[in-house]
């Protein structure tokens, strides 16, 4: 059997949303050979009136329409999965219930594990199908041990283009689901996915880039204030000296200085207390200053802890550098202590602490001090 042949029988459904990485990433497996199944996913979008106010970026009839446009120019199957209810449920529920605990959760990183590498994962195996690929900018590596041919693992890497990286967003994922993953633009940068996009034809270079939360319409707050009934509470510094009144804890987040609306200020979200409902605030910037979190739900992509303590790179949001850092664990409470060699800013409980080795996402966590 020739090797064309052997890459047409394996099928893979690529997640299409309709937008240029996703598409490519669609058009780079139709090109080496693969079957290829265009798959659009349906999330939950807030009810609404205005039927182009209830449409996500990720989601909407627009999308939808392009994503069609593409499987039709790329000649392969097309279909639409509603996972409206399981979106619904899983991610939009758990940000809210989260909130409302006085964290500041991630959804994104929820949706990768539950519903687009979680879910449609599922489906697609239950369907008789080998692979899933996403346009995530990530790679896939397996990784042999010298001395055993037999034993291998299989990591996930930062993508060629550090600029668009979303390894962060993964750590989540374990062996079992990486064996049927692909991530087929993680090798190129987005320029060049631009170029591929230009050279497959594919009408989505006017398409609108995504945002990090596809549920929010406006802001955070906006959404929050729809669903979480206010609870007014006091605002203090860190001496206790009484500022005024906030409007409820979960619209606020560490190290935030907009909308805290005191006179005198800027002031910073410092810490809440959800015991008391009360927001501490502070004028100094280097307060918000901390070299040690606790984290929790800590997941080795290796299906192996390592060695501890270990020393790692690791960082607390998306869109900043790692920084070195010793990791350890409290074996009574099975909980993980991070010391970091220099201080972060606003670390904040509920966004995930992620960490790599060099280019390797070894694993991450959940913030939880």
């Amino acid at each position: 059997m020739d090797k064309n042949r052997r890459k047409n029988e394996k099928k893979i459904i690529c997640a299409m949303s309709g937008g240029l990485d996703s598409s490519v990433a669609a058009a780079l497996l139709k090109r080496a050979g693969f079957n290829v199944i265009g798959v659009f996913m349906k999330f939950w979008s807030e009810p609404g009136n205005n039927l182009i106010e209830r449409e996500t970026s990720c989601c909407s009839f627009e999308a939808e329409v392009r994503a069609r446009k593409v499987a039709k120019i790329l000649k392969i199957p097309f279909f639409v999965f509603n996972f409206e209810k399981d979106f619904k449920k899983k991610v939009v529920d758990d940000f809210l219930k989260e909130s409302k605990l006085g964290k500041t959760p991630n959804p994104c990183v929820v949706c990768n594990k539950e519903i687009k590498l979680g879910l449609l994962l599922k489906k697609a195996l239950s369907l008789g199908v080998n692979f899933v690929a996403t346009g995530h900018y990530a790679r896939k590596k397996e990784i042999r041990k010298s001395f055993c041919l037999n034993s291998c693992r299989l990591a996930i890497l930062k993508a060629k283009d550090k600029e668009k990286d979303q390894s962060y967003f993964l750590w989540q994922l374990n062996q079992k689901q990486l064996k049927h993953i692909l991530f087929p633009i993680g090798d190129y940068t987005r320029k060049e996915v631009e170029d591929l996009a230009r050279k497959f034809k594919l009408p989505v270079l006017k398409a609108k880039k995504s945002v990090e939360i596809c549920f929010v319409q406006k802001t955070i707050s906006d959404f929050l204030k729809k669903y979480l009934k206010e609870k007014p509470g006091k605002i203090i510094d860190k001496e206790r000296k009484f500022l005024g009144e906030h409007k409820g804890l979960w619209f606020y987040t560490i190290g935030q200085r907009k909308g805290i609306n005191l006179p005198g200020g800027p002031y910073y979200v410092l810490e809440k207390d959800l015991k008391r409902n009360i927001l501490i605030v502070t004028k100094n910037k280097k307060d918000l200053l901390k070299k040690e979190l606790i984290c929790k739900n800590v997941n080795w992509i290796s299906g192996k802890e390592p060695r501890l303590p270990l020393k790692t790179l690791a960082k607390i949001r998306y869109r900043q550098p790692s920084f070195s850092a010793f990791i350890n664990k409290n074996k009574k409470f099975k909980f993980y202590n991070l010391k970091f060699i220099c201080s972060q800013r606003a670390i904040t409980p509920g966004q995930s602490v992620v960490f790599y080795s060099k280019d390797e996402v070894l694993g991450g966590g959940v913030i939880i001090n």
